[in-house]
């Protein structure tokens, strides 16, 4: 079965320039959370392309929804794809840069697209025993599609009976894939903490309370969360990346803004952080008789790998031609992917792409040949579990 499916995707290299130029399309066009309407008609285009006997196509909000009927279906294999760009402007030099000031596909969605649509061209015309829902999910970057697409009626109606998703990554090459059973991706959360008290002249400091002081004494109080609140066999990351505070050089600064990110390897401990972080702010609020406001943003439930289906995967693609499958370890990284896990069987995995440069990085520039990599292994993959 995998060599014939083999043979024929070998043959059919010559979509190789198809699907680098699709890739090339979608990566002109990045847009942020909710706001994919370009993408998603470019998807819908390609889609109607392809014979539509055993296609059912649904649209929520920005995203989509791709059911491919089965011949004799016992259940139900998804797969998903997310769609939005970054907040970045692209430093790559490619000549398909992105055509949106500001905004790039810097974390590989347009490869993560690029690779579901080659699944369902092949599946739209070589059907399966079970049914295909392929998901392109808008606004995995924020604030998170992942929860309310699951909560919609589409998906309701069309739920999947396991899931599969894949993630770019720059530091792996071509050929090589990874994951785990159990944890792969933390807990996550956004932080944004608002800080307000009194301005007034720099040569009166006495008549003020100045919150850029308040600020860098909260952001160095945030530090000894983790080394001091936090089991040190356990892992936490509290990372302010961002602050802002004042108007000019001589006046004090009447408000201040921090902003940054919570990371935790389990719910519990995220629990914990949260609960100290609150702890010291409202010090801080006692302390510079100022106002204080915390918002945690979005939050991302840990990516937790179904253990039987990630390790029949794992020996699967370790024997699979071409292929380097590697155990990795967990990591940091969020995904709202885990909230599909939270409710639905199924697993994430690394694809190897070869970049220089990291994720979420101006010059990010995967190698393109990962895309024919992943969709002959989940050609094979999907295939073999929906004849089964």
């Amino acid at each position: 079965m995998i060599s014939a499916l083999s043979s024929y995707l070998k043959r059919r290299c010559t979509d190789l320039e198809v699907y680098k130029q699709v890739r090339r399309d979608l990566h002109r066009i990045p847009e942020l959370g909710f706001q994919e309407y370009k993408t998603q008609s470019y998807l819908l285009n390609y889609l109607k392309s392809l014979p539509q006997e055993r296609l059912e196509i649904k649209t929520w909000r920005t995203g989509i929804l791709v059911k491919i009927n089965g011949q004799s279906p016992k259940k139900v294999i998804g797969y998903r794809a997310d769609m939005d760009g970054l907040p970045i402007t692209e430093e790559t030099g490619y000549e398909f840069k992105s055509e949106h000031e500001g905004q790039m596909h810097a974390c590989g969605h347009d490869f993560h697209m690029t690779i579901a649509l080659g699944l369902i061209t092949h599946f739209a015309s070589h059907p399966i025993n079970d049914d295909l829902l392929f998901i392109f999910q808008p606004a995995e970057e924020g604030p998170g599609g992942a929860e309310p697409m699951l909560q919609s009626d589409v998906l309701t109606e069309w739920k999947p009976d396991m899931v599969v998703a894949l993630h770019i990554a720059p530091e792996y090459p071509v050929g090589t894939v990874a994951t785990r059973e159990g944890l792969l991706f933390a807990n996550t959360s956004e932080l944004f903490i608002d800080l307000k008290g009194k301005g007034g002249h720099a040569a009166y400091p006495h008549n003020t309370n100045d919150m850029i002081v308040a600020a860098c004494n909260l952001v160095t109080q945030l530090q000894s969360i983790v080394s001091r609140n936090v089991d040190p066999l356990d892992s936490a990351v509290v990372t302010v990346g961002k602050i802002t505070g004042g108007t000019v050089q001589n006046i004090i600064a009447e408000t201040a803004r921090i902003e940054g990110t919570i990371r935790t390897l389990s719910p519990e401990s995220m629990a914990n952080v949260k609960k100290r972080l609150l702890a010291l702010v409202k010090g801080i609020e006692v302390g510079y008789e100022c106002e204080t406001k915390v918002d945690f943003g979005a939050m991302y439930h840990q990516v937790y790998n179904e253990f039987k289906l990630t390790r029949e995967f794992m020996t699967f693609a370790d024997q699979h031609p071409g292929i380097h499958m590697v155990e990795c370890t967990e990591a940091m990284t969020g995904e709202d992917f885990g909230y599909m896990l939270k409710e639905i069987p199924g697993f994430m995995f690394w694809l190897g792409v070869g970049s220089e440069y990291g994720l979420h990085h101006a010059k990010l520039k995967p190698d393109e040949r990962a895309i024919f990599t992943a969709i002959e292994l989940l050609t094979n993959y999907i295939t073999f579990k929906g004849n089964g």
